[in-house]
């Protein structure tokens, strides 16, 4: 009988932030697993050319206005990240604006009144969207993955925010869409 690995107790406890924070501001913990995954690859030290620091990349700005006094912190920069990405949810009623607003700035987002026609703010909303949207794909053929402890623990919660569809065209265009 082979046996079965053990579970990273950082990972856990990265996975049980998550939660917490994702059920505490009603964000789809789904979301806030791609999120982290794009900004930082889970690297709770990461920092950014620009100077985004933790799990969720936070700017020193955005970090203090949210109470942040270590950004280097998981379940500090993790609970303000998911507070941050809640109220954009909130502002912009569409998880693609709210992404791109987390990457670029309520303020570009405001100026183009949609996604702004910056590269990286449109591969990040799509690499963003591409993760979550597996992640719902992959709970939604195994919902009982969950259960029987499979990595991540969190289960989707309802979201009021419709998904992101991301889809490329034959022109090699990127679309997205909600579902």
């Amino acid at each position: 009988m082979a046996a079965e690995p053990k579970a990273n107790p950082a990972e856990s406890r990265i996975h049980q932030i998550v939660e917490t924070a994702a059920n505490h501001y009603k964000v789809d913990p789904l979301l806030v697993h791609a999120v982290i995954a794009v900004e930082s690859n889970y690297n709770p030290y990461a920092v950014s050319p620009v100077g985004a620091q933790g799990l969720m990349q936070l700017m020193p700005g955005t970090a203090r206005q949210l109470g942040v006094r270590n950004a280097f912190d998981a379940e500090e920069n993790i609970r303000a990240g998911v507070k941050h990405l809640r109220e954009l949810q909130d502002l912009y009623k569409d998880d693609r604006l709210a992404l791109a607003a987390y990457n670029a700035g309520a303020g570009a987002v405001n100026r183009y009144g949609w996604i702004p026609p910056y590269r990286e703010t449109q591969d990040y909303v799509y690499k963003v969207g591409k993760k979550y949207g597996d992640a719902r794909k992959a709970l939604a053929a195994n919902p009982l993955q969950n259960a029987a402890g499979s990595s991540p623990p969190e289960v989707a919660q309802p979201s009021a925010h419709r998904p992101v569809e991301v889809f490329t065209d034959s022109e090699g265009r990127v679309h997205m869409r909600t579902k």
